[in-house]
């Protein structure tokens, strides 16, 4: 059996981001998918653009809803696929043979639990600009996210009947607390030894950074224990000061 990939793209008023993620989309080798488009009714063009991509199949819900999680959720409510990829609007695939090189992936070993790999950091144009501060292991168990967030959520494709409904009560880090109970659930997980997602880099400093910090320590000390997760985060100060001094720079 082959494998389909739900590939879930939440928006608001991403006119301006949206269109790299669907050329991406769009330009797969492989048609073993189905993209969800789960937009909170946007009041500029996105709706429009995504109607007008060519992707097929394709499902769009535009609605309100409460929030980033909420409409992720929504869109894995829909999911048909036996595994599922969440794609920003602004990131992309890094190549159009991505979702073949997962397809591949899969089938050769198996249907594993997460199948994951690396992340690039890109501007608008698509122009990489540095490493992800975090490298994808290439053994990840469920301790190696007592580290952070050791994979991108993008590049972490987890097997649909392993998932649970993300965590609304994190407005800024449920995907970290999602990646951890799908790995609790995991008997095995495969390194892809490639690049899978351009990430669209946001700047110099990331929006509700403190209370996303705050919430990934609340996360960290429920699974892996309040004072080691203070000793560990002593020791992230230097990867820290790297990442800030990186930031700059875009």
């Amino acid at each position: 059996m082959q494998p389909l990939f739900s590939i879930i793209t939440v928006t608001y008023n991403a006119a301006a981001t949206i269109g790299p993620t669907l050329e991406s989309v769009r330009a797969q080798t492989s048609r073993l998918y189905e993209y969800i488009v789960i937009d909170g009714a946007s009041k500029d063009d996105t709706v429009r653009r995504v109607k007008e991509s060519g992707i097929e199949p394709l499902r769009i819900i535009s609605e309100p809803d409460r929030g980033l999680y909420d409409a992720m959720n929504k869109g894995l409510a829909i999911a048909r696929g036996e595994y599922v990829i969440f794609l920003n609007a602004g990131d992309r695939f890094h190549s159009p043979d991505t979702l073949k090189l997962l397809t591949d992936a899969v089938m050769d070993n198996d249907f594993p639990g997460v199948v994951y790999g690396q992340t690039d950091i890109v501007d608008s144009e698509g122009k990489r600009l540095a490493d992800r501060h975090l490298t994808a292991p290439r053994d990840l168990t469920l301790k190696s996210f007592a580290e952070g967030m050791v994979v991108c959520h993008q590049a972490f494709v987890a097997l649909r009947k392993l998932t649970s409904p993300f965590d609304t009560n994190y407005r800024f880090s449920a995907d970290y607390d999602w990646c951890i109970k799908v790995l609790q659930r995991s008997r095995r997980n495969l390194y892809v030894d490639a690049t899978l997602i351009d990430y669209l880099s946001e700047g110099v400093t990331t929006k509700n950074r403190r209370a996303s910090l705050k919430e990934r320590f609340k996360i960290m000390s429920n699974y892996y224990g309040f004072w080691p997760t203070v000793a560990r985060h002593l020791s992230f100060i230097p990867r820290y000061l790297r990442r800030r001094r990186l930031e700059k720079q875009f």
